[in-house]
């Protein structure tokens, strides 16, 4: 069965929210930070997990309508991915695997056309990806694959909530707590979001909440 965090985001679920810096195309911009802005909403404040769940398969399909109105862009196809793995960390234990599979592959895509937008979001999402699902012979997960994609991401932003947050979970998941808290401290110390504060006091919450388990973990060592 996935090991799908649905505590976290995974988004923590499976996703992750990189920020929605301005492009040159404005009206592409204002149609994914509505995805996102809705994503946070569902993430942070809709408490019941069916609905979340409902209301994510809404939001999936819109976003695909965003990425297929810009064909040729990266940002939209993160979108979708991140909304798609999200899903898959409330859907039935029947449906995940197929959903995290699907988000993997619209990430792929977005990563092909431009892997660096978004402070890292391709490679984050992408290693959020392979470190939550198993490995062979039940899913695609990979330790080596995660740790790449999440450590690349973390050099392109290394100040980054998210990029922290991701970082830190994996390594306190792989038996590294000590190291996992100085990222959970770095990620904490960046600056508020006061365009996104939705996201940011929710990622700040689930932050505070492995620096806790972390620091139990090392108190029992």
């Amino acid at each position: 069965m996935p090991r799908f965090h649905v505590a976290l985001f995974l988004a923590a679920s499976l996703s992750w929210a990189p920020s929605a810096s301005a492009s040159n195309t404005p009206a592409m911009d204002v149609a994914v930070q509505q995805v996102n802005e809705q994503w946070a909403h569902i993430r942070y404040q809709v408490a019941d997990r069916n609905e979340q769940y409902r209301q994510l398969d809404a939001l999936a399909k819109r976003a695909a309508q965003v990425a297929d109105r810009y064909p040729n862009r990266a940002e939209p196809l993160l979108w979708q991915g991140i909304v798609v793995s999200e899903e898959a960390a409330r859907a039935s234990v029947l449906r995940q695997l197929g959903l995290a599979k699907e988000a993997r592959a619209i990430l792929e895509k977005a990563q092909a056309i431009d892997p660096n937008v978004a402070d890292g979001g391709i490679k984050m999402s992408l290693g959020v990806l392979y470190y939550r699902v198993p490995g062979f012979p039940i899913g695609f997960g990979s330790t080596a694959k995660a740790r790449q994609l999440l450590e690349a991401a973390l050099k392109q932003d290394p100040r980054g909530l998210d990029n922290n947050f991701f970082y830190a979970d994996f390594l306190n998941d792989e038996g590294h707590p000590q190291e996992a808290r100085t990222y959970v401290l770095r990620g904490l110390a960046a600056p508020v979001n006061t365009a996104r504060p939705i996201w940011d006091a929710g990622r700040r919450a689930e932050m505070r909440a492995l620096l806790t388990k972390i620091n139990a973990k090392l108190k029992q060592a």
